[in-house]
């Protein structure tokens, strides 16, 4: 008779918030800091085999994964089901409103499930010698597709510089810090973006300018780039009536139009009036929100993120219920390194249907935080990372200068109204502008 194994147990918990060098970004809600805020993961067990992860970062998720160590130490890492269950007993439940107005997700309990289990994940991937992508179902794809991810921004590079630029900067690494403020600024960014990298589709990140601005700004990428897939983001921004006559004349040229308006009794107006598709990571994002979501039509692709959704586990099965109900499924991205993207090419590489390239801000960051460095995009897709687990391992130098970057930066959360103001005075985000 063989008697059950049990898994590796946890015996230590690293909490490391980072700060990362991000670019004068812009957005509906103002404007990205010169840092960025991660916070990275790390799982050691008593057989002294390690796993990472890394999620956004935010001092109320920091101050809520140090309260969960007492709960976790001892756990096997097998056991994903009774971790959750015990971190839900102690948090309790959370519900979509306290996701809140901005374009990104405030909720705490869903980022300390993701960033527990990706590591346990990563733990387990080693003990059994297989990828993640294998603990998710398998390998569908070898390599996982990217769209080039475009911004309005301010001249800048970001980090110590500010809005201030490297003259020796050459490539990508120049046109990262120019403006891009006109829809002539858009195309140069698109066309250094999609040499660089080798992306085979474009999103713009909009919800900044007047309407008509922004759409002007997607022709003028059309003309430049005549067979790409475009898609833009107005973060919710526009009005119904506001997204049907836009959205009407950005119908010849787009893929996907994500968030047009907020709330899905707004956007299944809009999908009715629109022939383009509507996608969304704002209206639907969590598992509360799919059956409404699915009475009333709100959206045709839902923009999935592990961090967000809880989870690698809980995007598959969020992709199996888009599958049953005829929702397009892709990724939605925020400001990251190579650890996260590493999870969401596992992820992207086992999804059973993925129609859409994945969102990524990675080009938009010049630190990483993994031995190797940078992970490479070729024609826009990035491979299965080679080896156990997530396949990337923790530089600890690295680490140590990121986690410095935030100890000198004094930031502790994402505020982008409260950039925007150094800017423009008085400026204030408004939930819906046009």
């Amino acid at each position: 008779m063989i008697l059950p194994k049990t898994g590796p147990r946890i015996q230590q918990i690293t909490v490391t918030p980072i700060a990362i060098v991000d670019p004068p970004l812009l957005n509906a809600a103002g404007l990205h800091a010169p840092y960025a805020l991660r916070t990275i993961v790390e799982l050691v067990t008593d057989d002294g085999i390690s796993g990472i992860s890394e999620i956004p970062g935010n001092s109320d998720t920091n101050q809520a994964l140090a309260e969960a160590k007492a709960l976790l130490l001892g756990k096997d890492v097998f056991q994903l089901a009774a971790i959750r269950q015990t971190l839900t007993s102690h948090f309790g439940t959370e519900s979509t409103a306290e996701r809140g107005l901005a374009p990104w997700d405030q909720r705490k309990l869903v980022h300390i499930f993701s960033a527990v289990e990706v590591a346990c994940l990563d733990i387990i991937g080693k003990v059994t010698g297989r990828p993640v992508v294998d603990l998710l179902g398998g390998k569908m794809r070898d390599r996982v597709p990217f769209a080039a991810y475009l911004f309005y921004k301010y001249e800048g590079a970001g980090g110590e510089l500010g809005f201030g630029i490297d003259p020796a900067a050459r490539g990508w690494a120049a046109a990262r810090q120019a403006s891009a403020l006109t829809p002539e600024e858009i195309v140069a960014q698109a066309k250094a973006m999609c040499a660089e990298f080798g992306f085979q589709s474009i999103k713009l990140k909009g919800g900044v300018f007047e309407p008509q601005q922004e759409v002007a700004a997607m022709f003028a990428l059309r003309e430049a780039f005549p067979d790409m897939p475009l898609r833009v983001d107005p973060n919710a921004i526009w009005t119904v009536e506001t997204a049907i006559k836009y959205g009407r004349q950005m119908e010849p040229i787009l893929e996907y139009l994500e968030d047009p308006t907020r709330g899905q009794a707004n956007m299944a107006q809009v999908r009715k009036a629109l022939k383009t598709p509507l996608a969304t990571n704002m209206c639907t994002t969590s598992f509360d929100d799919i059956p409404n979501s699915v009475a009333i039509g709100s959206e045709d692709i839902i923009l999935s993120d592990h961090h967000f959704w809880g989870g690698l586990r809980a995007s598959m099965t969020l992709a199996g219920i888009c599958d049953t109900f005829g929702r397009g499924l892709s990724m939605h991205s925020n400001s990251h390194l190579g650890i996260s993207l590493a999870a969401m090419v596992h992820l992207g590489a086992a999804l059973p249907n993925l129609t859409y390239a994945l969102d990524t801000h990675y080009p938009w960051q010049s630190d990483e935080v993994i031995v190797g460095g940078r992970l490479v995009f070729d024609e826009g897709a990035v491979a299965v990372p080679q080896g156990p687990g997530l396949g990337v391992e923790l530089d600890r130098d690295a680490l140590a200068k990121l986690h410095q970057n935030y100890l000198n930066c004094g930031l502790t959360k994402r505020n982008d109204e409260i950039e925007m103001q150094k800017v423009q005075p008085g400026w204030t985000f408004q939930a819906v502008r046009w």
